[in-house]
């Protein structure tokens, strides 16, 4: 316990730096994610944000600092360690198999669950994305982006993670879509998953999350409460407009 009280973070990043060939990407990154704690991570393009998704699940290496996921160090572990331990990743463009059926693109979620409850977690699954029981058999590609994205959110939720980051929710989408899946992920955060929200969006970001990160050029720029963040003046003055 932290202060006599409160719990040990979930996700805890710590001097994390990491890119790609061409350079570093992030910068000495620290964040904590709580238990069934939903974290708003906002910033410009090329902040750095999708970045630090990719190494948070496997797919970008770090170069230094330490991630630890529920008391242990998965630093640089494989895809499939992170998906095995908890971690959900929702990708920017949703990366869909698009000539499959929305069943079988939700079911690749389990794909490395050996349990027999798949069935009955499709069923609360749909619960929750209701607008998808009458288009399991339609092929993927075929749904409209909101449906699409509902689609992914659900295959990340096939995998009973104990974290879903889901990376640009609202990108490209109609404001009445944005709203139904804002409403599904504060009603999967309030069951207990935590969640971690890359948006462009920074107003719908701030308004659901508990606390908020914000990147500038690969480095923490500011972070805390996200009441807090939204009424920060340089927040307000380059990402809200006021």
């Amino acid at each position: 316990m932290r202060n006599g009280s409160s719990p040990e973070p979930l996700l805890k990043v710590r001097g994390l730096t990491a890119g790609y060939d061409a350079g570093s990407v992030l910068f000495g990154i620290d964040l904590d994610v709580g238990p069934a704690e939903l974290i708003a991570l906002v910033g410009a393009n090329g902040a750095g944000k999708s970045t630090l998704l990719g190494v948070l699940s496997g797919l970008v290496r770090a170069t230094s600092g330490t991630i630890t996921l529920a008391g242990e160090d998965v630093t640089n572990a494989r895809p499939e360690v992170f998906v095995r331990k908890g971690v959900a990743h929702v990708p920017q463009g949703r990366r869909l198999f698009g000539t499959m059926s929305v069943e079988k693109n939700l079911v690749l979620g389990a794909y490395l669950r050996r349990d027999r409850e798949v069935g009955d977690d499709l069923a609360r699954v749909l619960d929750r994305l209701p607008a998808l029981k009458d288009k399991l058999s339609r092929e993927a590609g075929t749904l409209s982006g909101g449906e699409q994205q509902m689609v992914a959110i659900g295959r990340g939720m096939m995998g009973r993670p104990k974290l879903l980051m889901v990376d640009e929710l609202s990108l490209g989408l109609a404001p009445k879509v944005v709203d139904r899946l804002i409403d599904v992920v504060q009603q999967i955060n309030r069951e207990g998953m935590a969640m971690i929200l890359v948006e462009q969006d920074v107003l719908v970001a701030l308004d659901v999350a508990n606390r908020a990160y914000v990147l500038e050029n690969g480095r923490v720029a500011l972070s805390g409460d996200a009441t807090d963040v939204k009424d920060d003046p340089g927040v307000r003055r380059a990402y809200l407009g006021l």
